[in-house]
This record gives C-alpha cells, sequence and structure tokens, in this order.
C-alpha cells in the first residue's frame, strides 16, 4: 500500500513514529509535511493530502492535528475524498469496512502511541465490504 502523511504542528511529534509503523509493516508512505513542529496551518495539509490521494488512485493517506478534526474537515473537502476521524481500532475498520475511507484522521491530544498503532494496523488489515455499503458510499461520493 502507499499512503501520504500530512499534519499541522500539534500532529508533527508522531509523525516519525507513524512514518516508522508503515514502513515497518512493508508500506510506501511520502510526507507532504510540514518539516517543523512551527506552527502551520492545518487547512493546508490537510488539503495536500487529500489531493495527493485523489490524483493517485489506489493510494492512502493519514491526516494528523491536535484533535484530528480540522484537518479531517479540509481533507475532505476535496472531491472524492472521504477522511475518517477515528479514535480507535473498531472506528478505523469501519471506517475502512463500511465507507471505504481513503484517509485516516485522528488526533495527536486524543490518543497514544498504542492506540495510533491499533488504527493503523485496523485501516490497513480492513477491507471494504462493499454490498449494501457501497450504495451508501456512492450517495457520500453524490
Amino acid at each position: 500500500m502507499k499512503f501520504y502523511i500530512a499534519t499541522d504542528h500539534a500532529g508533527y511529534a508522531v509523525k516519525a513514529y507513524i512514518k516508522a509503523l508503515i514502513t515497518d509493516r512493508g508500506h510506501e508512505i511520502i510526507d507532504l509535511g510540514p518539516d517543523s513542529a512551527d506552527r502551520v496551518d492545518y487547512p493546508d495539509f490537510g488539503r495536500k493530502c487529500a489531493e495527493a490521494v485523489a490524483a493517485d488512485g489506489g493510494s492512502f493517506g493519514i491526516v494528523v492535528c491536535g484533535t484530528g478534526i480540522g484537518i479531517s474537515m479540509a481533507a475532505n473537502k476535496v472531491p472524492s475524498i472521504r477522511a475518517a476521524l477515528c479514535h480507535d481500532a473498531y472506528t478505523a475498520a469501519m471506517a475502512r469496512a463500511h465507507n471505504n475511507a481513503q484517509i485516516l484522521a485522528f488526533g495527536e491530544r486524543v490518543v497514544g502511541k498504542g492506540v495510533i498503532e491499533s488504527m493503523i494496523d485496523a485501516f490497513i488489515g480492513t477491507a471494504f465490504e462493499g454490498g449494501r455499503h457501497a450504495d451508501r458510499v456512492a450517495k457520500i461520493e453524490a
């Protein structure tokens, strides 16, 4: 799997940890910034990740800010993107299984490293179920 990652300053501290988790599991990850913990605006980085995922069919993304709320809202403004704000492995798995989410969003100030690892594993390990969920995803896309 290919992942793009973007954070703001409030999500920057866990970015290296996330990148290591993804690569340790044999997947590719491309860092879209920022390159330091200096203050930046999360909408810029949420959009940047979402646009990269939208342009690279079959890829996925991870976006992180302080709560995950703002950066997921920004990512969801990009047409065809479904960014899911998750708080645990269950919500990450359901985001993939029922909503065919391409972007996992969460807050560095909300979840710890153990939860981050379990969410990433659930997101990677869960496929879209299709079926009745496909019609619902189509309505989101419309």
